[in-house]
């Protein structure tokens, strides 16, 4: 085991570094950034917890004694009366979802076009720009979509965006500073939405209960057997999501001088 002790870190970058199993004492991690990072069966003792502002998936997080993953999925659905409807059991459980997320977005979308266009391809906080989180919808549709569900081994379009943290993957688009127009990828998206709405409208019990055929070739998911609600839920939790954090930026972006055209 390597040994920092006594060392001055400060605005050291770690990228795609395997730190399982590290332990971290009596050190100052003031202001640091963690993005895309796994921090399952992490314990922390004796820290100080202020100001800080957690975005992921939260399950079995004790504070202080008390199990707080449950109170924080109450209260998110409490906020969002639509968000309980992205947990479907059954077929008509999945069309109704579907529903809410084509209302939810042609929102989030005519609200975006009331902006200065250049705009939509800027980040906020470090974070994807309003025209790359539809790129990476498209992506993810392909993916567990197109590629998981119906068997396309390369569905992708150039303007797929895979995640960040993503390895290169042969023949799976990742073009992150392609800064095309809106409409040309909100087509890309329209088609894309399309090709869900018909999986949805032709799901049955037995095919929502079936799994998935392994798909061979590069890209992903990797060519192994998915539970098909398991992918569609998959799919429902990057929509519902990328909303949120597209209209937590379009707030942002409203509030700049320049926001309108």
């Amino acid at each position: 085991m390597a040994e920092y002790v006594d060392k001055d870190l400060r605005d050291t970058r770690f990228e795609r570094v395997d730190l399982r199993g590290a332990q971290i004492r009596n050190s100052d991690l003031t202001g640091a950034t963690f993005r895309g990072v796994w921090l399952s069966g992490a314990v922390m003792r004796g820290v100080e917890l202020v100001d800080v502002d957690i975005t992921g998936e939260v399950r079995n997080l004790t504070i202080n004694g008390v199990d707080v993953a449950p109170l924080v999925e109450a209260e998110l659905d409490r906020r969002h009366p639509d968000r309980a409807r992205m947990r479907p059991i059954d077929p008509a459980g999945f069309r109704e979802a579907w529903d809410v997320v084509e209302r939810l977005w042609e929102a989030t979308v005519v609200r975006a076009r009331r902006l200065d266009p250049a705009l939509l391809h800027k980040s906020v906080d470090g974070e994807w720009s309003f025209v790359q989180t539809l790129r990476h919808l498209v992506f993810a549709t392909d993916a567990w979509v197109r590629r998981a569900i119906l068997g396309d081994p390369s569905p992708w379009d150039p303007l797929d965006l895979p995640w960040d943290e993503m390895p290169e993957t042969p023949g799976v688009p990742w073009d992150r500073e392609a800064q095309p127009p809106l409409d040309t990828v909100l087509a890309l998206r329209q088609d894309r939405m399309a090709t869900v709405r018909e999986v949805v409208e032709g799901l049955t019990d037995e095919s929502l209960a079936a799994n998935t055929e392994p798909v061979e070739g590069p890209g992903w998911p990797p060519p192994i057997s998915f539970p098909v609600r398991d992918v569609l839920l998959c799919v429902l939790n990057e929509e519902w999501q990328h909303r949120l954090y597209a209209e937590r930026d379009l707030d942002a972006l409203e509030a700049r001088p320049q926001a309108r055209p």
